[in-house]
């Protein structure tokens, strides 16, 4: 007798599949004046495996893709999966150098760009002889429209197993070399129904894909909704008005943000925010960064109607927490408790389990975990436990109800005098701070104490005092909340912090700074 195991595996392809079959005439895709229908996406997907299989590659191969949010982002997944191939995406503000590195290390043999990003890959594509086929132009190889319009329309159902690799995607390097993050289809494909289950991402909803969709977690929610029957609608540059605008062209309902998003939004005229019709919005969900309680307070307080999410994660681990909107106002710092299917484990220096309110190094069990680091066993091991626990690095507490605090990243302590010093929560005593749009804190090399602390300041909108005489001020602010030896010793303020394509702060560029002043 034959023997079943389960079914048909679980396939970044399936969703647009099974929608092209269920609502072909459904709206998939919108960007700008363009649509894509769930039909239109399936054919076009079929023909780009068709085209990508025509030209040589194999089960297996990776096929780069460099471009930002647009239409053909979802088509492109979709047909790399189709072929039995594994998409290895890049940010399009990589240089040249960056991009080699990747497309190297990843033993890509292929690309699809947009034709803008071309300067990007500079001399690759040829040097590394890579097919390439180029969207809105043909300076670096095939024009795309031609190509789909040359293949077969039919799906070439190439079989994978759910857990081979769908994805390798890079981290953002912000401690070194970036390394990648090997994905399976199973880990993504679970990611996208548990996210339409708790934000709303499916069968007549829209979303935004505000964050870019060549990151994980951009991605993850850009394209999550074409996954599960819904529709996705493209906000190519992020514009705090443009985003606006589209929830109320669009009627949009459910958007994922990072904190910066929040910021900017909050600096915006109070008559251009009210001037939208926002009556459609009823779930924000943030990640990427903490989110300051006195941001998160005012999101709250100028979208009252939207349940606002909280969640942490990373691309190794998926999303290992969520605070939901019933526990918002309760739980202030937290991001929450152990989301779908999810084992957390919190231990002390030593490997003994931390307590609660005992500050530890959190691990994380789950179906969304990467496959590992590819062509890094060292790295992957020294990040994951004999028994299948991942972690970041991350310090975190957590209360006597099992919820969530995140304290710091383990490799951004700083070490002064001896004593453990964590930059984030002398950064949200500064966000409370009226003067204060947002802060980071870092170490600054110290003769006397090893390192010692410097907080790196972004003024509000209005401010007009000079920064240095803020300086005392702020200072005194931090000593009421803070003990002596985490009250910052060097302050700078700055137009901007340096952030990567997540929006997360590189401390790097900032350390570097402290150092060499």
């Amino acid at each position: 007798m034959p023997v079943l195991r389960g079914g048909a595996p679980l396939s970044i392809a399936g969703g647009v599949r099974e929608f092209a079959r269920a609502t072909p005439s459904a709206t998939a895709v919108i960007d700008g004046e363009r649509t894509l229908t769930y039909a239109a996406l399936d054919e076009r997907a079929n023909r780009l495996a068709c085209a990508l299989l025509a030209r040589g590659l194999t089960t297996g191969d990776r096929v780069a893709v460099l471009l930002g949010n647009r239409l053909e982002y979802p088509e492109i997944a979709a047909g790399v999966a189709k072929a039995g191939l594994v998409m290895v995406p890049l940010n399009p503000r990589l240089t040249a150098g960056e991009a080699r590195y990747i497309l190297e290390h990843s033993g890509s043999r292929a690309i699809v760009l947009d034709d803008a990003c071309a300067a990007t890959v500079g001399d690759a594509i040829e040097e590394l002889r890579l097919t390439a086929l180029s969207i809105d132009g043909a300076q670096a190889g095939r024009p795309y429209e031609e190509e789909l319009a040359a293949a077969r329309a039919a799906d070439p159902g190439v079989r994978v197993d759910e857990l081979d690799p769908f994805c390798i995607t890079y981290t953002s390097g912000t401690t070194g070399r970036p390394k990648g993050v090997v994905i399976s289809h199973r880990s993504r494909s679970l990611t996208f129904y548990c996210s339409a289950l708790e934000w709303g991402l499916g069968a007549g909803r829209v979303s935004v894909a505000v964050a870019p969709m060549y990151h994980g977690a951009g991605f993850a929610f850009g394209y999550a909704p074409v996954y599960t029957g819904g529709t996705v609608t493209m906000l190519r540059k992020w514009d705090p008005e443009a985003l606006l605008h589209l929830v109320e062209r669009d009627r949009a309902r459910s958007v994922f943000l990072v904190p910066t998003h929040a910021q900017m939004l909050r600096t915006m005229d109070d008559g251009k925010l009210a001037g939208h019709d926002l009556s459609s919005l009823d779930t924000l969900y943030f990640n990427a960064a903490a989110l300051p309680w006195t941001l998160k307070q005012w999101v709250m307080e100028t979208f009252p109607a939207c349940g606002v999410h909280e969640l942490y994660g990373s691309t190794e681990a998926g999303i290992v927490t969520n605070l939901r909107p019933v526990d918002q106002h309760r739980k202030p710092g937290s991001v929450g408790h152990a989301w779908y299917m999810t084992e957390l484990r919190v231990v002390d220096p030593s490997g003994a389990p931390a307590g609660p309110g005992e500050p530890g190094e959190l691990f994380s069990r789950s179906p969304f975990l990467m496959n590992g680091y590819h062509d890094d066993p060292a790295a992957t091991a020294a990040c994951t436990t004999e028994d299948g626990f991942l972690t970041c690095g991350d310090i975190v507490v957590r209360d006597e109800e099992g919820y969530v605090h995140v304290v710091d990243r383990k490799k951004d302590m700083i070490i002064s005098g001896g004593l453990n010093v964590y930059p984030r929560e002398i950064e949200d005593v500064l966000a409370t701070h009226g003067a204060v749009a947002e802060a980071a804190v870092v170490g600054s090399p110290s003769e006397r104490w090893g390192e010692e602390v410097m907080a790196y300041v972004v003024l509000r909108r209005g401010v007009e005092a000079a920064p240095e005489s803020l300086f005392p001020e702020l200072e005194a602010h931090c000593r009421t909340g803070l003990a002596g030896y985490k009250v910052p010793r060097r302050w700078q303020v700055v137009t901007e912090l340096p952030r990567n394509a997540a929006g997360k702060i590189v401390k790097r560029d900032l350390k570097a700074q402290a150092g060499a002043s």
